[in-house]
């Protein structure tokens, strides 16, 4: 046994070696810098510090880099560094109003005030590869070309379903609790419990794999729970964090943060509990995130169906339990890739019972001849 043991701590020694060898690849190639993986990869790490929970360009992109890009396994490395942190207090809620917009469309209406701000987007490029990336270097800038944001920086503008909040065709969202009511609980503190309330599902939903968020909205939109929205507003902007300083009596802007902020109109033919009106989905990411951010609504619309007197279609994505318990990845990477790990012991009681029926099965005829 001890042999053994010293066997496969060498080989995993060995691995890790090859590992550092393997993240490096070609000596004569350039490595990436964190700067280079930050700016210029930014929506892989948008997504990494969204499912991480930690918002930190500079981190995610080491994740990124130590993981060869592996975006599980860096949203792993971001959450277990989150854990080493001290917790100095808790932030206000952010005021997605006053976000300064890059991005900011709705489909719904055309004409709303602060205009649409179409902003980086691939919606309206072609899908063929672009060989002039492929060339060595970039041209120089034009000096005398107009930056693409000199027709209008970022702003704030209004929300869009304000418009139809003042009309009373939509469900009224609840109003903001108290700040003497009790904080939602944190679910990078505590295990989830379910039932869950509606701001323990937008945790969940917002820590959730992007991949699995995306087949259950496409589900939902296929028919399997009824969930046909409208992009009533998708916003992609920088917001202020201010934290509540008791010394000072007043709250204190200590960083901006980059948000992607989707909200969803959906139709809704009323119920016993609820007239006719439409109802809304809600997404929230950090980073560039769009597909993200509209499919955690679509999730989060569905998951709404007790609340607003719907029929139970038996559908994956308004079963709470099946969404919440299975949307985290790295619970999911962890009990998957499990399973790869020794079972020697496992699995030769497994082959033993095999073997055991296989020699009974046969020896049964024969006791039946004989008899």
């Amino acid at each position: 046994m001890y042999v053994a043991v010293k066997g496969g701590e060498r080989a995993i020694d060995a691995a890790h070696d090859w590992l550092a060898e393997a993240r490096r690849g070609d000596p004569g190639v350039a490595g990436l810098t964190l700067a280079q993986i930050r700016e210029q990869l930014a929506l892989t790490v948008a997504r990494v510090m969204a499912e991480g929970a930690l918002y930190d360009p500079d981190l995610a992109a080491l994740a990124i880099k130590q993981t060869r890009g592996d975006l599980i396994e860096a949203i792993f490395l971001i959450r277990a560094y989150k854990t080493t942190l001290p917790r100095l207090g808790a932030a206000r809620p952010v005021e997605t109003g006053a976000m300064l917009c890059a991005r900011r469309i709705s489909a719904t209406f055309k004409d709303v005030p602060g205009g649409q701000i179409l902003g980086p987007t691939f919606d309206y490029t072609h899908r063929l590869l672009d060989f002039a990336l492929a060339a060595e270097g970039e041209a120089p800038a034009d000096p005398n070309a107009e930056s693409p944001q000199a027709e209008g920086e970022p702003r704030p503008v209004p929300h869009v379903l304000g418009y139809l909040d003042r009309e009373g065709v939509i469900q009224p969202e609840p109003a903001p609790e108290p700040e003497s009511a009790a904080r939602p609980p944190d679910l990078t503190r505590q295990p989830m419990e379910l039932p869950a309330d509606r701001p323990l599902r937008l945790q969940a939903l917002a820590r959730g794999d992007e991949g699995f968020l995306l087949g259950l909205a496409y589900s939902s939109q296929r028919g399997y729970g009824r969930n046909h929205p409208f992009v009533g507003e998708l916003r992609i902007g920088m917001v202020a964090v201010e934290v509540d300083i008791p010394e000072l009596g007043f709250a204190v802007e200590i960083g901006t943060v980059e948000l992607t902020e989707c909200e969803t109109v959906n139709q809704f033919a009323g119920s016993k509990t609820e007239p006719a009106q439409f109802t809304r989905g809600y997404g929230l990411v950090f980073g560039q995130s769009e597909r993200k951010a509209i499919a955690m609504a679509l999730v989060d619309r569905a998951l709404r169906w007790q609340e607003l007197g719907e029929d139970d279609t038996g559908a994956p994505i308004q079963d709470e339990e099946f969404v919440l318990m299975h949307a985290d990845n790295v619970q999911a990477t962890g009990f998957l890739e499990h399973i790869k790990l020794p079972h020697y012991v496992d699995f030769q009681s497994e082959l033993e019972l095999v073997r055991r029926l296989r020699r009974e099965a046969a020896e049964s005829p024969r006791k039946d001849a004989a008899e």
